[in-house]
């Protein structure tokens, strides 16, 4: 499921169907596709990956598919993963500020 998680887009989708930032539940595919402004055939990846790996269940609604979440943890789980990824990100472009800085005091 983690590594399901570990792409922005398939995360996105994740928050799509969570109701981040309001909305939620099942969604189609015709629906995700524009929210995510990407081609059918990528969203199509991204959704089977997700369903692949249990993050997402999917029904036939007569010529439509609906996603949504596998279970009530997935959305807090993506939550978390997101928040540890942009703290990560700010301690890198910390770290980098802090190395330019250094080189700009060496010259």
């Amino acid at each position: 499921m983690l590594k399901a998680l570990g792409h922005p887009v398939r995360l996105r989708i994740v928050e799509l169907l969570s109701g981040w930032p309001a909305g939620g539940g099942e969604r189609c595919v015709c629906e995700i596709i524009p929210a995510l402004g990407l081609d059918q055939s990528a969203v199509s990846k991204h959704l089977a990956v997700l369903r692949g790996h249990g993050v997402l269940n999917a029904r036939r609604d007569g010529s439509r598919v609906l996603y949504s979440l596998a279970g009530p943890g997935i959305a807090e789980m993506a939550r978390l993963a997101r928040e540890l990824c942009l703290e990560r990100m700010a301690e890198a472009g910390r770290e980098i500020s802090a190395l330019r800085g250094a080189a700009d005091g060496e010259h």
